[in-house]
């Protein structure tokens, strides 16, 4: 499953990704693919080269089409499992554009994008995980679209657990259904 439910196509900001059908939540989009690269090399491709998915600590995957091409917005209808698939979070129409939460895998601080999602809550910023609003961290922690690396940190910040594993994959489960 490489992307073949998606599309490339114009976006308001740029490229995007599009359904090319009609998506239902928890069904997988596309795998990301690309070579993995260290934090140094996938900082040398300096910003305007590089399309980068943080998937471990100094670990980033340069993605290829379409993966490459996904938007960020700060209210996704679409999230990333297991370090490389992409999810619907909703249903999700032929023609719309598919949008995560690129906070969802970020934390490196290093990187900051002004937003131009156009959503009613919009940040305004992108920014690492552990910067976002304590609210928006919890919804996609019980969704379970947070990044492995980002999730093992949050439990060593957060000795009380609030998101238990069972507790979490039982959600996921409910978005998947």
């Amino acid at each position: 499953m490489s992307g073949s439910s998606v599309v490339v196509g114009r976006s308001a900001i740029g490229r995007g990704v599009f359904a090319s059908e009609h998506l239902q939540p928890g069904q997988p989009i596309l795998t990301f693919g690309g070579p993995v690269l260290a934090t140094p090399e996938m900082l040398a491709l300096g910003p305007d080269r590089a399309y980068a998915l943080q998937v471990g600590p100094g670990e980033f995957i340069d993605l290829t089409p379409p993966g490459r091409y996904l938007n960020h917005s700060c209210d996704p209808n679409a999230g990333i499992v297991g370090d490389r698939t992409l999810i619907a979070l909703r249903p999700i129409v032929p023609g719309e554009e598919v949008r995560f939460d690129y906070s969802t895998a970020m934390r490196a601080d290093h990187w900051t994008m002004e937003c131009r999602c156009g959503e009613y809550l919009c940040r305004r910023v992108v920014l690492d995980f552990h910067h976002l609003p304590p609210i928006t961290q919890n919804r996609y922690l019980q969704l379970g679209i947070v990044q492995r690396f980002i999730l093992s940190e949050v439990r060593r910040r957060s000795p009380a657990r609030r998101y238990p594993v069972a507790r979490r994959r039982s959600l996921y489960r409910q978005v998947i259904a």
